[in-house]
């Protein structure tokens, strides 16, 4: 007897890997819930989306587009990607360095782990032709140029801390040399690169420009006062997703004309530009449909939590995703709503989200939930704990829910 579609997709528990096996190309989510009433989470990717995204960036920034890779490194999302025009990318590990030059042997790529390994800096360099690599230290300066000893054709960025802001994680607390630093690893690094640059990340899920505005002034002022030539300017990442439609964040256009502005204001518009998006590109091109399996008053008990593919949504970040019910069952939802904590399916108490989530006031066991914006971070934070790792993969495709449209 042959297996079932649901068989077939399902990853974790059963033999297929969740990085490689198949998944299921479907043109309506809603009526692949209704008809399957799958038992397990179902992981959603929507490559036009991504595609379409990628476009809006790269022809939106006013320079180099790097895809921070760690975001989701998923070979569908890069192929998507790529598709949309991007072809330089942010690595931090030598596992992503090998990842891209496999999928893309001609791709540009960024080194953008402020700190890295002997081994991890060579293989990059002599097996893989990477020359940019960051850094936030003497010591990490120092430790590039004992392994690659004397090449003349590096791109170094020194990595600047920036001002603590209104963001989902600040960065700034693991990585990044202190502004009244900055002047003496720029003179020191100088004379052992052909580009020198300068990087800052504002942290994640910024939803102010001022954020960057703020950033670049710092870099400006340093620039000014450390009397060597510094070339290029990598603004980071730190755009946002959508995760309100009430609040959407600004557009792309407002935060990189906030930069250019800032730097022409400075005298310092020759620089070239880099930016490193992660979640604002990918976010909207994944979703994760979950089943509900009991309900204790406003607490709801899913079948994927922050073990799965919610990591974001507990206590490390507090993110609320947009969201929406599917009902299975012939009565209807009601029409009255209010607040809801979610619940993961682990043992652990803390793979809690505490939202609050806006539902119909009779949700409950056998109805779904679709969360949206998990193309970043969802799928790629999944872990095994507590057998909870089985998940459906589809793929849904906009152009063939156009075409069907069309038709009809």
């Amino acid at each position: 007897m042959g297996l079932t579609l649901m068989e077939n997709n399902l990853i974790g528990g059963a033999p297929m890997s969740p990085r490689t096996s198949a998944p299921s190309k479907i043109d309506n989510l809603d009526s692949f819930i209704m008809e399957q009433k799958p038992q397990f989470p179902v992981a959603v990717l929507r490559p036009d989306k991504l595609t379409n995204r990628a476009q809006e960036f790269t022809k939106t920034f006013p320079g180099r587009v790097l895809y921070a890779v760690k975001c989701n490194p998923d070979v569908r999302v890069l192929k998507a990607l790529i598709a949309g025009g991007v072809n330089s990318f942010d690595c931090a590990s030598i596992g992503e360095v090998r990842l891209i030059k496999q999928l893309k042997p001609d791709a540009v790529i960024y080194f953008m782990h402020p700190i890295k390994s002997r081994e991890a800096i060579h293989e990059a360099y002599v097996t893989h032709g990477v020359r940019a690599f960051v850094l936030d230290s003497a010591d990490e300066l120092q430790k590039i140029l004992d392994v690659l000893q004397g090449a003349d054709d590096l791109k170094l960025f020194v990595r600047m801390a920036s001002p603590k802001q209104k963001v989902a994680t600040d960065f700034s607390a693991k990585f990044g040399a202190p502004p009244m630093m900055m002047g003496a690893l720029l003179q020191t690094a100088r004379p052992h690169c052909a580009q020198l640059g300068i990087s800052f990340h504002v942290g994640t899920h910024c939803m102010d420009t001022v954020a960057y505005e703020k950033a670049v002034s710092i870099v400006c002022d340093v620039i000014a006062t450390c009397g060597v030539l510094v070339e290029a300017l990598d603004i980071g990442g730190g755009f946002p997703a959508t995760l309100d439609k009430e609040n959407p964040p600004p557009p792309l256009q407002d935060y990189f004309g906030v930069v250019q502005k800032t730097l022409a204001a400075h005298g310092q518009s020759h620089l070239e530009l880099l930016c490193e998006p992660g979640r604002s590109m990918v976010a909207s091109g994944g979703e994760l449909v979950v089943r509900i399996e009991g309900r204790k008053g406003d607490l709801l008990f899913m079948n994927d939590g922050t073990y799965g593919g919610m990591l974001e949504g507990g206590p490390l970040v507090d993110l609320v995703y947009p969201h929406r019910v599917l009902r299975t069952k012939a009565s209807a939802l009601s029409g009255n709503v209010q607040e809801f904590r979610l619940a993961g399916p682990s043992c652990d108490s803390t793979d809690m989200m505490k939202g609050p989530y806006i539902f119909p006031d009779n949700i409950g066991e056998g109805d779904y939930i679709v969360f949206g914006q998990l193309g970043a971070y969802g799928e790629i934070t999944r872990t095994p704990f507590n057998g909870f790792d089985q998940v459906i993969r589809v793929e849904l495709s906009e152009k063939k829910k156009q075409k069907s449209k069309k038709a009809a």
